[in-house]
């Protein structure tokens, strides 16, 4: 097992959602995602394939480079391979996103 820690002190956007998406199985990985308690994006990574940080941190800096979230990331992982964690990761997106759209307005 390897604990793989990135943080992404550019993605500031507030985020209010929180996403549970995947499921730690052989060839998968469940992500955790809600919003950060600090500026900035966090992510830990539990892994159970040693000797690939340079991959992780590949896919997530290609992550960031594409999302401004200030979110909290933790992802259990079980071999996925780094297109299985970018859909991961864009699919805990999607489910923050469309409950930011749904949710129901605040009227004072």
């Amino acid at each position: 097992m390897e604990q793989l820690k990135f943080d992404y002190p550019s993605a500031v956007r507030r985020v209010t959602g929180k996403a549970h998406v995947g499921v730690v199985g052989f060839g998968d990985m469940e992500v955790l995602m809600r919003p950060a308690e600090t500026g900035g994006a966090h992510v830990s990574i539990l892994t159970s394939v040693n000797g690939f940080g340079a991959s992780w941190k590949a896919v997530m800096d290609r992550f960031f480079a594409k999302y401004d979230g200030a979110v909290r990331i933790d992802i259990n992982d079980a071999g996925a391979t780094p297109g299985s964690v970018m859909l991961r990761l864009e699919q805990a997106v999607e489910v923050i996103e469309l409950h930011e759209l749904t949710k129901p307005l605040e009227v004072n």
